[in-house]
């Protein structure tokens, strides 16, 4: 009679064998933000040592989310149509034409904000719709489309708001979108919010995996994240909270900026939306391989529809930003290199350009970085030349960096 079979013992993961996976995973070609996280904070060092009286001062701080929330909100309606492996070259004047509709209702013809806000929204997904339908239903490539969008909004937008006029927004919301502050304390308000929804959700999530036999990481690991992100945010709100006006006695600035808020709530939800739902996990599967989507039941026709709809929904919220910074709309509204610097935000941040690949929180830190470039380089006294020629080096990187990725992780059996 043969001895029975020795039970095999699963190894309870460890903060070091994650790290090891994690090595792992970067040696294999898996290394989603990583260099633009890098690459941030490299930029942040550097301008922070030779311009450390401007480049670090808080109203400096205040004006770098303030000039990049457009940019960033765009990319991130971008990557729904970048993860299918498509592209928007409309979005910019999407939002553009979403934002003189707003302008056109509201100040125009003083219609009160809520139909105006609706106006400008159900604009952006008009469009949106009608762009899907031309790319998955008539079958013509989203680069031709979008191409023709792109020169046909401009003209759109030029009707609306006249050759070279511009169209003001005196609306209190609507202009403090975007230059307004939070209160002291609604700021840390919303700081706590975020540190305990960071906390709870990672924490549902591992007890979630653990619940279904999965391997999930140790408790103390899920400590150190959760702590490092609490002091990040706590060193961001309080040094916001600051006084940041050169003339307090004429006019007090401090607070979180009102845009902030706006960042974290589509963080959140469209980031719950891509990860956490059926049709988010459909975007993938077809960006991935949109033939075994549609052998597998997918309705790959609808999934791209809704996400030029989402894209182009987004980008009416970019254009409302973009009119807000400077109280007005104008032919430069999402125009411009708006839209150039939102895709060169998802990708920086780690959003492939083949599909399948990519975050929401992609568009945040491609947009910081894209930001810190700009800005640092005017501090520094360097013409406009030498910026686009940077922020185009950079992009360039980031697009070989995901290139080479992808080729390592087909090598090793990851893609």
């Amino acid at each position: 009679m043969s001895a029975p079979a020795p039970a095999v013992v699963e190894e309870k993961p460890t903060v070091g064998s994650i790290g090891r996976d994690y090595l792992d995973k970067l040696r294999g070609g898996d290394v989603g933000s990583l260099p633009a996280v890098l690459g941030l904070v490299a930029l942040v060092i550097v301008f922070s040592v030779l311009r450390p009286e401007t480049f670090t001062s808080e109203l400096n701080f205040a004006n770098l989310i303030g000039q990049s929330a457009a940019v960033m909100v765009l990319a991130m309606g971008l990557i729904f149509v970048l993860l299918l492996g498509e592209i928007d070259l409309s979005a910019g004047f999407t939002g553009g034409v979403s934002a003189a509709m707003l302008g056109l209702t509201l100040t125009e013809h003083g219609w009160p904000l809520v139909p105006s806000l609706a106006i400008g929204i159900l604009t952006g997904t008009f469009i949106g719709f009608c762009i899907g339908q031309m790319v998955a239903r008539i079958g013509i490539p989203s680069f031709v489309v979008t191409l023709a969008l792109f020169l046909a909004l401009q003209g759109v937008m030029l009707q609306i708001i006249g050759e070279g006029g511009t169209i003001g927004l005196r609306n209190e919301f609507v202009v403090n979108l975007n230059n307004g502050s939070m209160p002291i304390w609604a700021g840390w308000t919303l700081g706590v919010l975020v540190i305990l929804g960071y906390a709870l959700s990672t924490l549902l999530r591992i007890r979630g995996r653990r619940a279904r036999g999965l391997v999930a990481e140790p408790m103390l690991l899920w400590v150190i994240k959760s702590g490092a992100f609490a002091v990040a945010v706590v060193a961001v709100v309080g040094y916001l909270s600051r006084e940041r006006s050169p003339n307090p006695a004429l006019k007090s600035l401090k607070g979180v900026p009102n845009v902030v808020v706006i960042l974290v709530i589509l963080v959140v939800v469209l980031g719950y939306v891509l990860a956490r739902t059926s049709w988010g996990k459909h975007v993938y599967a077809i960006g991935g391989n949109a033939e075994a989507a549609r052998r597998s039941g997918i309705n790959v026709a609808w999934v791209k529809i809704t996400c030029f709809m989402m894209c182009s929904t987004i980008a009416a919220l970019a254009g409302f930003l973009a009119a807000s910074r400077t109280n007005s709309v104008s032919p430069n509204t999402g125009g411009s290199d708006t839209l150039l610097l939102a895709v060169g935000a998802a990708v920086i941040g780690g959003t492939s350009l083949f599909g399948g690949k990519g975050r929401i929180t992609d568009a945040v830190i491609g947009g910081l970085v894209v930001a810190v470039i700009g800005n640092g380089m005017v501090l520094l006294d360097q013409p406009s030349s030498v910026v686009y020629m940077v922020t185009g080096g950079v992009l360039l990187l980031a697009a070989s960096v995901d290139a080479i990725s992808r080729r390592r992780a087909a090598a090793s059996g990851r893609a």
